[in-house]
């Protein structure tokens, strides 16, 4: 399928209605609903509401299971080591020094990016229309052929 300049290509189902990506992970990312922006996505840390209070937007169905902690894990990781080997080249430190000044940066950072991850994945799925977010049932689309009883 080529696009051309009149045509939009359209991810995660029909195109009844513009759901930009960047905007709904900007607003999942501030902790606020994909669809209108200001309703609560999160009832507590990570738990998201069942349902926007301000435009009754389903957010049950959503399965941001383990992607949000492995993003977290790649910033968090690549930040705090990167620290750790400039402040190791500037600074001769003891590996309990080290280990006072980056164990509290990496726990707090982690825990500081959890939530707005978790509500970036929210809106992508949002945007995309996965995982029921489209109006369909989650179920996979792909259909496996009969094995075949020679093989």
């Amino acid at each position: 399928m080529t696009a051309t300049d009149k045509e939009t290509l359209h991810l995660g189902g029909d195109a009844t209605e513009e759901r930009p990506v960047g905007r709904s992970m900007r607003r999942g990312f501030l902790g606020t609903c994909p669809a209108c922006g200001s309703g609560k996505l999160f009832r507590s840390y990570v738990k998201s509401v069942d349902a926007c209070a301000a435009c009754g937007e389903r957010m049950d169905h959503q399965r941001a299971d383990d992607f949000p902690p492995y993003i977290v894990v790649t910033i968090v990781g690549h930040l705090v080591l990167a620290g750790y080997m400039m402040t190791d080249m500037i600074l001769p430190l003891t590996t309990w020094q080290h280990l006072a000044i980056w164990t509290p940066i990496t726990l707090i950072s982690s825990l500081a990016l959890l939530q707005p991850i978790k509500g970036a994945v929210i809106g992508l799925q949002w945007a995309l229309r996965m995982h029921g977010f489209g109006g369909q049932e989650d179920a996979p689309e792909d259909v496996l052929p009969a094995r075949d009883p020679s093989a």
